[in-house]
């Protein structure tokens, strides 16, 4: 299922780093900047969190709730958020569920093998819950400052 511009972003619970639980219907009247990710402690996926981490104050002072997406451990999550002084959440979808819902967890080719794997992805979710801006594939690179420029 892909989700598109304009229809309602669908709604989870995920337990975060900590144990605590997400409900992104909790977050109506915030935007939130939902980014799936790989694997925590890659280069790709460390660079992405640490622009993130970079643009976080300019992206809450518009008034939006930033949380990364991937299908690694809580302790996992936990350790690559203390290690890179991350400020959001990080959600443990180890079941790919939301993964799936979101239409990101898909084949992917790497050095001439396929498998399943998360597709590199952000969803801008507007203060009315709808799907205000997609990007997938994201290329790392000035990404955390195209999504800052789209609030």
């Amino acid at each position: 299922m892909a989700v598109e511009i304009g229809s309602v972003a669908p709604v989870f619970q995920l337990l975060d780093q900590d144990g605590t639980v997400f409900d992104l219907a909790a977050q109506r009247g915030h935007q939130v900047v939902l980014f799936f990710y790989p694997r925590d402690s890659t280069p790709g996926c460390t660079t992405e969190a640490c622009d993130f981490r970079d643009s976080f104050r300019k992206i809450a002072a518009k008034g939006a709730v930033v949380v990364g997406v991937s299908r690694d451990s809580a302790k996992s999550h936990l350790k690559f958020r203390e290690k890179q002084g991350l400020p959001f959440s990080l959600l443990v979808d180890d079941q790919t569920a939301v993964c799936e819902l979101y239409g990101v967890w898909r084949m992917k080719k790497f050095m001439g093998r396929e498998a399943m794997g998360i597709v590199r992805s952000t969803f801008l979710i507007g203060r009315t819950g709808k799907i205000e801006k997609v990007w997938s594939p994201v290329s790392v690179k000035g990404h955390a400052a195209d999504v800052l420029a789209s609030l």
